[in-house]
């Protein structure tokens, strides 16, 4: 066995094995460049270690330019769009004000939280409903 084709060949794997345990998808990329030099070098004998280098190169960057292109997902829906959104995961739930609001402002207790909480003047005990989020407080409406 020759020593470039051992070479490109432990070099895509060392690539494949970087990107296995740091995943950033850009290791993967470089290692495809370096496999397909190790295939090359396999097949044609006596390519120049220059021409090896520049094909690598050359191979890894079309390689990351097809991933940029196509293999990334431009607007992947989730399932679960709201999950860091902790406050727009209570639109609609109806929770008892634990401060009555007054001027606009109160307190309400969701689960095992307090939030601030901006609608109309209501005493405290009232049942409301979540309309909206700004920042941090929740815009309420009695039900």
């Amino acid at each position: 066995m020759r020593w470039e084709v051992v070479g490109w060949g432990a070099l895509a794997l060392v690539l494949f094995a970087a990107e296995a345990l740091a995943p950033g998808a850009f290791m993967l990329w470089i290692g495809i460049g370096a496999a397909a030099v190790f295939v090359l070098v396999a097949v044609v004998a006596d390519v120049p270690l220059l021409w090896q280098v520049v094909a690598f190169v050359l191979l890894s960057v079309v390689s990351i330019q097809c991933y940029r292109r196509w293999g990334r997902g431009r607007d992947r829906q989730s399932d679960a769009p709201l999950l860091n959104r902790r406050a727009e995961q209570l639109i609609g739930r109806v929770v008892e004000l634990d401060q009555a609001i007054v001027a606009g402002k109160g307190r309400a207790k969701v689960d095992d939280a307090f939030w601030q909480v901006e609608g109309p003047d209501l005493p405290a005990g009232s049942a409301v409903r979540v309309v909206a989020v700004q920042g941090m407080a929740l815009k309420v409406q009695q039900v």
